[in-house]
């Protein structure tokens, strides 16, 4: 079985087109409502998504770590990591997923640098993006393109081994953490991400860089 894993805040205006570009790419949708204040929860229940919801906002990393134990419980081969704004292209799902299992990897990370995506907002491009690549390689020895890309594909050995324990953003950098503890094979492959004009600017950059610095994942 192969698990969309779609966590969502406050995405009512986009979860329903994100839910039914999905069908047919996957075997089940699951929409992990991160206390969403708005409709969120009901329009991707009315899409055909399987919903799970957190009473309160507690951040993307719990909202993908709550879609890990409900694939654990399935049984899920495979799940994918899929955000529910809009931003990814569905039809880079199959080849993923072709590729991860073809090079016989654990998990796979997508990345916007390895067709030289030219649309990143300056904000990503120039600070978020590199000092993200800087920590994960120089404190955590991980070495990805793409520090903070979402799209990911994790097989049944990767799902029961990475196991998220920061709630907010700095689980873009746990997961490759991780995957290097746990031994997996890790590989990335290019993605496409269709960029929203009220896409994060500066403060949400610099809310991720410190979590990264000082979150508890830096204590541990």
């Amino acid at each position: 079985m192969f698990l969309a894993l779609v966590p969502a805040y406050n995405e009512e205006k986009k979860i329903g087109s994100v839910v039914r570009s999905l069908f047919g790419h996957v075997d089940e949708i699951v929409v992990i409502d991160d206390g969403s204040k708005d409709a969120t929860a009901k329009v991707a229940r009315e899409a055909g998504a399987t919903v799970l919801r957190h009473e309160i906002n507690r951040g993307q990393g719990a909202a993908l770590e709550t879609g890990h134990v409900y694939a654990r419980q399935h049984r899920a081969s495979y799940v994918m990591h899929f955000d529910g704004d809009g931003q990814f292209d569905v039809a880079d799902i199959a080849a993923a997923k072709q590729h991860l299992i073809q090079a016989h990897a654990d998990i796979l990370f997508g990345s916007r640098f390895l067709h030289q995506q030219s649309d990143i907002p300056w904000t990503k491009r120039a600070l978020l993006l590199p000092l993200a690549r800087l920590v994960q390689k120089y404190v955590f020895g991980v070495s990805l393109s793409d520090a903070h890309n979402g799209f990911r594909i994790l097989n049944k050995e990767a799902l029961e081994k990475i196991v998220i324990t920061q709630d907010r953003m700095a689980h873009a950098t746990e997961i490759p953490v991780l995957a290097k503890h746990h031994g997996l094979v890790i590989i990335e492959f290019p993605v496409k991400i269709h960029y929203h004009q009220y896409g994060q600017g500066p403060k949400g950059a610099l809310r991720i860089l410190k979590d990264l610095f000082i979150g508890q994942f830096v204590d541990k």
